[in-house]
């Protein structure tokens, strides 16, 4: 049993080497996510939006909803889980509750974006950023209210698509002056853009590799090679499934049945060993025996 803290285990992690960190938007994904030996989860604001409320990313979810999914996924599994709280839920007043609820509920770091409300999806245009020395607040606020000083805050600064790759370079290391741990440049354009902010800002710097997007795909081998800490792929999953549940429903409604389908299910058994239904029964049968 490691009894180290989520962010104490999540900086752990990316001191040994660079980490992949998939998006998990519910906790059965994040139980697989663990099982197929990944070191962290990322719940996306984008993933959950979706693939929870059927919502756009613009900001429209509660923190109490936030928070609440937070928990189902850090009791579901032992890994450390990156929550986006996308602009703190307000100003830094704000933050400080946000930044509470959220180490309550077991997340072992927080991410804090640039944006405006109503903020829009890193890969968009559009975006509008509130000024650096707002960011600055919320990130102060975010440090003095977390309990562990290795819980792990980090700065995404949406300035490279806003207003250019300077002014994202500027953000990001006021941002860390401010007590910001890590920095999350979103939408950078170029493999020589990334390589530009590993060379100028001395932090761990987190890669989004989201898919159709404004930042090229690089591997996770590039990425380790330019330096980064970890690598969120934070709506894959989401997009793998519901297009695998988009041709299942249309070959079902093609073929009234889903026998040709059973090959790439999940089995129930798969599905029972995941869940680890067996242990259920087993202290379910040992309550109802007789003490001895």
């Amino acid at each position: 049993m490691n009894d180290a803290s989520p962010g104490a285990r999540l900086r752990d992690a990316v001191a040994e080497s660079t980490i992949l960190i998939p998006g998990a938007f519910n906790a059965l994904v994040g139980r697989l996510i663990e099982d197929c030996g990944y070191q962290a989860m990322y719940l996306s604001g984008a993933a959950f939006s979706a693939g929870t409320l059927a919502l756009p990313d613009i900001g429209l979810f509660t923190l109490s909803e936030l928070a609440e999914h937070t928990r189902q996924l850090t009791r579901s599994t032992g890994l450390p889980v990156i929550v986006d709280a996308d602009t703190g839920f307000g100003e830094a007043v704000n933050v400080e509750r946000t930044m509470r609820e959220l180490e309550a509920a077991g997340a072992a770091a927080i991410q804090l974006e640039d944006q405006r409300l109503p903020k829009r999806c890193g890969h968009l245009s559009g975006k509008q950023l509130v000024e650096p020395d707002e960011m600055v607040s919320k990130i102060r606020a975010a440090v003095s209210a977390r309990d562990d000083d290795d819980f792990v805050i980090i700065a995404r600064t949406d300035a490279r698509g806003a207003i250019g790759l300077d002014a994202a370079l500027d953000r990001a290391q006021r941002y860390l002056d401010a007590g910001a741990d890590w920095i999350f440049p979103e939408a950078l354009k170029t493999r020589d853009e990334f390589q530009e902010f590993a060379d100028k800002i001395d932090a761990p710097l987190i890669a989004n590799m989201t898919e159709f997007g404004q930042s090229p795909l690089l591997s996770l081998e590039e990425l380790q090679s330019l330096g980064y800490a970890g690598v969120l792929m934070p709506v894959t999953l989401l997009r793998v499934a519901m297009k695998a549940v988009e041709a299942a429903l249309v070959t079902i409604a093609d073929e009234g049945s889903q026998r040709s389908l059973l090959d790439l299910m999940q089995t129930r058994q798969e599905l029972y060993d995941l869940l680890g239904y067996n242990d259920y029964e087993q202290r379910d049968r040992k309550y109802f025996q007789p003490d001895e």
